[in-house]
């Protein structure tokens, strides 16, 4: 699997955190284990691109809790919670606190599997959306303050003659300023630039 993302597993038991990053690997995936939820909870505002798989019933700390911990400090890195056979309560308890999915044991490799690649999917699409938007930020502070003035003329669909009278500019200036700032947004036409600064702002 080709993501950016490696997989944290946080489980008491030894054994699971061998075998489940055994499979990762074998599968393509970069994984870290951790021994409980605090020992992850300690380093994961350090984690870039992380992916959370946890157990839901360890001692100290539960998936659950380690789930709150991390929304309640704004990390919203993507959390699987694994919970046990029919536990409904604890798997909607999960959805509810903020988990991307959750999985029942036993499950099988390909399930395991399927739900990573699933969510890792997902998150891969939200982080490729904020770098969009952090990029449309950066690129709306390079222009100057007239620019951005006509800038929200061109998104409210304002004619050039328009803006000029509001501005009390000339429709040629107006023309250039437009140029200029299609330029700096790197759009390639009108429809470009509106979308990314609308969907900024949306």
């Amino acid at each position: 699997m080709n993501t950016e993302f490696i997989v944290h597993i946080v489980d008491d038991d030894e054994a699971v955190r061998q075998s489940v990053s055994f499979l990762l690997s074998a599968s393509g995936y970069a994984s870290r284990t951790h021994v409980s939820a605090a020992a992850f909870s300690a380093i994961s505002s350090e984690l870039q691109n992380a992916c959370l798989l946890t157990d839901l019933r360890m001692p100290d700390m539960d998936g659950i809790e380690l789930l709150r911990s991390l929304r309640a400090r704004g990390n919203m890195m993507p959390v699987i919670i694994v919970t046990g056979h029919g536990d409904v309560q604890a798997a909607v308890e999960a959805m509810k606190a903020g988990a991307s999915d959750f999985i029942e044991k036993p499950f099988s490799d390909d399930v395991l599997l399927t739900t990573i690649a699933g969510v890792c999917l997902d998150a891969e699409g939200s982080l490729r959306q904020q770098r969009k938007r952090q990029e449309t930020v950066e690129k709306i502070g390079s222009l100057s303050h007239r620019e951005r003035q006509v800038l929200d003329g061109v998104v409210d669909g304002q004619s050039n003659k328009v803006i000029a009278q509001n501005l009390g500019l000339s429709p040629r200036t107006v023309e250039v300023y437009r140029a200029t700032i299609m330029t700096k947004m790197n759009a390639h036409n009108l429809a470009e630039l509106v979308r990314a600064v609308v969907n900024l702002n949306g």
